[in-house]
């Protein structure tokens, strides 16, 4: 029985050509944010934003779920209703941010691990009261000539396993988010091989669990050169490397793959997603979407500015983004969408 709520769970998140809305910066991220467009990182000026971002009008034309941290999960409108019950009220699903961030590794330098299976599952049967369907985790992946490790690329996936296990435990649906970095030199053929050996040792793993593929969603980076690779791919390129990857590793049982934009720029994020779509569709045996932050909220966040005077007009600027990204889920994102 739970195994089909989740399985429709997830397939509501994604289905019907909607995407995620990732809104679940850590403080410390969103307060970097603020203070480069110049806002007051204050807990006011947070609650403020993200209201802003869950009453947007139409968001629910083109967002099937979002993700929320620690913070925003428990607060609430200035009318007093919470932030939970505006999403789920506007037929999306609420999900929550379960990991607590990442953490040096000693024994293999330059890499991360994620942490926070300590108390995990008291902290998922809490935000399962609180109104959340959903949980993520996030676990990341330097790019160079020597990493990831297999030591990093062991460790990180089998904490994703894990916490993929107990969430469908507690009936949540598990977003896993194995995050290969753009940051570096590296080559696409580099990142392709990278992402490819990450992913299939994660299916593996989560075999090895006994995680149930069709209730779970993946949210991974697409294959990208590095920002400082001199060889920069075509959106062409970049489509077509990404969608072999992930036909080489990701079953056909995953009902949805989700990308998160890894900061790049929000026009560019669209054009890559929609040349996936429009190239490979026919050949997709799941659900290829977006979950995207920075490549949907930095327009939006730019004109907001902390004031409520551009509130409105901040709100139209993540409408426009969100269409752009539901218009390349079908194919028919154009230049002349940006200008229109």
């Amino acid at each position: 029985m739970i195994g089909s709520v989740l399985a429709a769970t997830a397939k509501s998140m994604v289905g019907g050509g909607k995407g995620l809305l990732a809104m679940d910066d850590s403080i410390e991220t969103c307060n970097t944010r603020f203070a480069a467009a110049e806002i007051p990182p204050t807990l006011e000026m947070r609650h403020a934003y993200r209201e802003l971002i869950v009453t947007t009008p139409g968001l629910s034309e083109f967002i099937g779920g979002a993700i929320l941290n620690d913070e925003t999960i428990g607060q609430h409108a200035v009318d007093g209703t919470p932030f939970v019950k505006l999403l789920t009220d506007a037929k999306m699903v609420a999900g929550i941010k379960a990991d607590a961030g990442v953490e040096d590794m000693p024994e293999c330098p330059g890499e991360k691990r994620t942490s926070g299976l300590d108390g995990l599952r008291g902290r998922l049967m809490e935000y399962s009261r609180m109104g959340a369907r959903f949980a993520k985790w996030r676990a990341v992946f330097a790019v160079a000539h020597s990493i990831p490790s297999r030591v990093c690329i062991e460790a990180n996936v089998r904490a994703l396993s894990r916490f993929a296990l107990t969430s469908q435990e507690l009936g949540l649906v598990p977003v896993l988010e194995p995050d290969v970095l753009m940051e570096g030199a590296h080559s696409l053929d580099r990142c392709f091989k990278v992402t490819q050996d990450v992913l299939r040792t994660l299916f593996r793993m989560l075999s090895v669990y006994q995680v149930i593929l069709d209730s779970m969603l993946l949210m991974p980076s697409m294959v990208l050169p590095g920002s400082n690779c001199p060889i920069q791919e075509s959106v062409d390129e970049v489509a077509e490397a990404t969608v072999q990857c992930l036909l080489g590793a990701v079953p056909a049982e995953v009902p949805g793959i989700a990308f998160s934009s890894s900061g790049q720029p929000e026009e560019l994020a669209s054009a890559r997603l929609n040349a996936m779509n429009l190239r490979f569709n026919s050949q997709l045996p799941w659900e290829l979407t977006f979950s995207f932050a920075r490549a949907v909220q930095t327009p939006a966040l730019e004109i907001w500015q902390g004031d409520p005077l551009n509130a409105y007009r901040a709100q139209q600027s993540l409408y426009h983004r969100i269409r752009c990204n539901r218009a390349a889920l079908r194919g028919e994102y154009t230049d002349a969408m940006e200008s229109a």
